[in-house]
């Protein structure tokens, strides 16, 4: 039986753009702190090589127009370049217009930057939902492929516990696929193993568990994600930011890349891109059948 094939791949940001301390670092500030991006992008690639492994890096618009050889050296690894928006901003903080404005001009920076077509889009805190119903319809309006922006989980933070847990057409007159950031179901509740804090708060264990649950008892992918910021023990510390921001955000960065290194060795890993191409071949036939209804 062959592995299933898994997405794996990484959200493009500086320590100081995480949503956590986006109430105490103004975005004007962004440009006089340290910038360790480049620093902890090498180790990541490196990382990748080491286990024969393609990702995607979907990136902020404001990152890939500062580091433009970056940009092209993860291009010419073999790894796929999305977008993340420009500079971190929620989607359901902004209406159409502004989102529109905001995905054209990340694509437009990430493209330039790399000299690789953009197909594909994460948002921000994964913060396309149930009050967005308009997210959709400008991506596919804009010409992007797929989108993996839907955490299907109930989370201060994020959600939409409604949503469908594996891909999905999210519009009936598009070609646009969402791939949903995993889920695993446990005692009836939806839980979020797919990557960022909660692969790096709870043991390996339950993230493997987690995977394979997907891989094995339902035959999907799992998709799987995490930021450069979250490898590097030696970032600056943000010391007026709320006790359960820092403990989000600084808990066990120094066990990450061992971590990650199992989790590269134990399940077979691919491209964003790749993946949405798979399942929109497999979600065709189910459209076709619901039309001949």
């Amino acid at each position: 039986m062959r592995a299933v094939v898994n997405g794996l791949s990484v959200d493009v940001e500086a320590w100081f753009q995480v949503g956590a301390f986006e109430r105490v670092i103004a975005r004007e500030d962004w440009p006089g702190l340290e910038d360790r991006v480049e620093r902890n992008m090498r180790e990541i690639l490196d990382l990748f090589d080491e286990a024969q492994a393609k990702a995607t890096f979907f990136t902020l618009g404001w990152v890939a127009c500062r580091h433009g050889p970056l940009m092209r050296e993860i291009a010419a690894r073999g790894h796929e370049l999305a977008s993340h928006g420009w500079d971190h901003r929620r989607v359901f903080t902004m209406d159409r217009k502004a989102f529109g404005e905001d995905i054209a001009r990340a694509r437009k920076a990430i493209e330039d930057a790399a000299g690789q077509q953009v197909s594909g889009y994460r948002a921000p805190s994964f913060s396309i939902d149930q009050r967005t119903p308009w997210a959709f319809a400008e991506l596919a309006e804009q010409g992007y492929a797929y989108s993996s922006s839907v955490a299907p989980v109930a989370h201060d933070h994020y959600g939409w516990p409604e949503a469908p847990r594996f891909a999905f057409h999210p519009l009936a007159d598009a070609d646009l696929v969402e791939i949903p950031v995993t889920t695993a179901v446990l005692a009836g509740r939806r839980l979020a193993p797919g990557g960022g804090g909660f692969f790096r708060v709870l043991p390996y264990g339950f993230s493997r568990w987690a995977i394979r649950q997907v891989n094995r008892e339902y035959g999907r992918p799992g998709v799987f994600y995490f930021h450069p910021w979250e490898i590097d023990p030696g970032q600056p510390r943000v010391a007026r930011a709320p006790l359960r921001s820092r403990l989000r955000h600084y808990t066990n960065l120094r066990g990450m890349a061992p971590k990650l290194r199992r989790l590269l060795g134990d399940f077979a890993w691919g491209r964003m891109d790749a993946l949405a191409q798979r399942e929109a071949a497999a979600l065709a036939p189910a459209a076709g059948r619901a039309a001949a209804a």
